[in-house]
């Protein structure tokens, strides 16, 4: 069995446990996968626009939203930055302190500042960021995101590849604690309607 194919799998049994155990909220059912409890607290160090450092600090008070994936994504990865932007604009004045935290796994490709034109494109209040190799595997096994970077197909640039990624989006709330996961199958009014409360529980903490 293929090592990406492995981890998918385990990732998908996670999840599945998750959608059973979590029970963050008692006096409410989310429709999200509830992970509270199931993940460690948002916790990074990566590089942003003109490659500066930017770590969980900058974002302070603030519900994050967390997705993987990379710039020259031909489909998953601009389907879902338009579905998160569409969330944000439903959400109205309650979006005002979440952010879209979109973190590369191909640190070759995408530089900070690239990365940042093309959240931009979608979101100004999304932040593009990247590290080196190291930086982003460690950051993904921290959050079981599993990804692969192929090799370029015979006869075609180095530069010129594809790669496969974990789905999905995680949401931390203003305390930094992971407490849903959102599939990119999710509609957006589910998903506009699980943040929406997350924000207003934990904004009256």
């Amino acid at each position: 069995m293929k090592p990406l194919l492995n981890y998918l799998l385990r990732f998908l049994s996670i999840a599945s446990l998750l959608v059973v155990s979590g029970c963050s909220e008692p006096d409410y059912k989310w429709s999200l996968y509830d992970v509270s409890g199931h993940l460690p607290d948002l916790e990074f160090s990566l590089k942003g626009v003109g490659n500066k450092t930017v770590t969980q600090v900058d974002l302070k008070n603030k519900t994050v939203l967390v997705f993987f994936g990379y710039a020259s994504c031909p489909d998953i990865c601009p389907t879902t930055m338009a579905q998160l932007t569409e969330v944000i604009a439903k959400l109205g004045d309650d979006a005002r302190d979440v952010r879209i935290l979109f973190i590369s796994v191909d640190p070759h490709r995408d530089t900070p500042d690239m990365l940042q034109a093309y959240v931009d494109a979608f979101n100004k209040n999304a932040v593009g960021l990247t590290g080196s190799e190291k930086e982003v595997a460690a950051l993904a096994r921290r959050y079981r995101i599993a990804y692969q970077i192929e090799k370029p197909k015979p006869g075609d640039s180095s530069e010129i590849y594809d790669v496969t990624h974990s789905r999905g989006v995680f949401i931390f709330d203003r305390f930094g604690k992971a407490r849903l996961l959102a599939s990119d199958t999710e509609a957006i009014d589910t998903v506009t309607a699980d943040l929406r409360r997350l924000i207003q529980t934990t904004r009256a903490k």
